[in-house]
């Protein structure tokens, strides 16, 4: 692609400006929108752990421009600096999250720039990972709008639909995935109906899904986890749509804990379920979901509840991140490249040509 890429802006989640990453705080909202400006790749790092940035393909992003911040570190410096500047973004940055496929990928691609062009100067070399991350930044954002287009197709006129979580526009730059399907149907005059579960211990579903729902004017009704039976069960339910984090060979999905769950419900009410993520969440040296490492978080994320004690400080905790949804509960897996059905095996692959 010639020249400087266009890729994310301001008003996007994740934005490059002036050699600083700018970030939304998706800690704050819904209360404030609160922009944190890093400057180096610890500030990327340190911002992905506690999750002022989250949603796999905004930390991917993020991710690579957080390399690029390490490598703009050592401006000034010989083309070995430069390297070992980078190279270390990468290490830190990788082992930020060990769940969400994105980052890796994102973090390889800044690795392949990082080797090619091996007689390059200082300053083609640093241009060069400016250009990857930015190309980085594009791809995500083109994929998803594609995955929205093409997530029509499962969403009929009048749908009740269930999301669990946030996939919109905060946790994909721009689009979002599921939710952004959502946004998109409602734009299209779908008449569509959106239940969101609040999704603890964090509550992304009430704190953001619910925010940007409200800010776009689609219906939604905000229900506790443990209230997506009954809501199927009285037949308010006509599809279940989450994203995704990683997806393994076989289709089998990590995603926000709580949504093997729902994805069992689905099938016990026989209602569709779809996962909404792009071909870059999709691991295909990852043959199956046992081999998906899961995230365990800190155990007061689950004794608290905005800020406030709600257990015994002392209460033994399990707190992982996320589960996994095996394939045989997915009804399609809704990508850039259309909604891929099974056996995933061969669709998954198909996919990538």
């Amino acid at each position: 692609m010639p020249g400087r890429t266009v890729s994310c802006e301001p008003g996007d989640s994740v934005f490059f400006t002036d050699e600083r990453l700018s970030i939304i705080d998706q800690t704050a909202l819904p209360g404030a929108t609160i922009i944190l400006e890093l400057s180096t790749p610890e500030d990327v790092v340190g911002a992905i752990r506690r999750l002022a940035v989250r949603g796999a393909m905004a930390i991917g992003v993020a991710g690579a421009y957080g390399v690029l911040l390490g490598a703009l570190g050592a401006a000034g410096g010989n083309v070995e600096e430069i390297r070992r500047a980078t190279g270390e973004a990468v290490s830190i940055i990788s082992a930020s999250r060990p769940t969400a496929v994105n980052l890796f990928w994102a973090c390889r691609r800044m690795e392949n720039a990082l080797e090619e062009g091996a007689e390059d100067g200082p300053d083609t070399l640093t241009l060069r990972l400016r250009r990857r991350a930015d190309e980085i930044a594009f791809d995500t954002i083109e994929s998803n709008r594609q995955l929205v287009e093409a997530g029509q197709e499962v969403v009929g006129n009048g749908a009740g639909t269930l999301t669990h979580c946030n996939s919109g526009p905060l946790a994909a730059i721009r689009y979002g995935t599921a939710v952004g399907v959502l946004i998109e149907a409602h734009r299209r005059k779908k008449g569509i109906h959106v239940y969101v579960d609040e999704t603890r211990p964090l509550l992304q579903g009430a704190r953001l899904t619910a925010w940007e729902l409200g800010r776009e004017g689609v219906p939604y009704t905000l229900i506790t986890d443990s209230t997506a039976a009954q809501v199927m069960r009285r037949g308010s339910v006509d599809l279940v749509i989450t994203g995704a984090d990683r997806i393994a060979a076989n289709g089998d999905t990590a995603n926000k804990i709580g949504t093997y769950a729902l994805a069992v419900l689905a099938g016990e009410h026989g209602i569709p379920f779809y996962i909404a993520a792009p071909d870059s969440t999709v691991d295909l040296e990852c043959a199956d979901g046992s081999r998906i490492v899961i995230e365990e978080r800190n155990a007061d994320e689950v004794r608290t509840c905005a800020g406030r004690a709600t257990a015994p400080p002392d209460s033994p905790v399990y707190n992982p991140a996320f589960d996994v949804t095996p394939a045989k509960y997915i009804s399609g897996i809704i990508t850039e490249r259309g909604v891929l059905r099974r056996p995933y095996v061969e669709s998954l692959r198909r996919s990538r040509g």
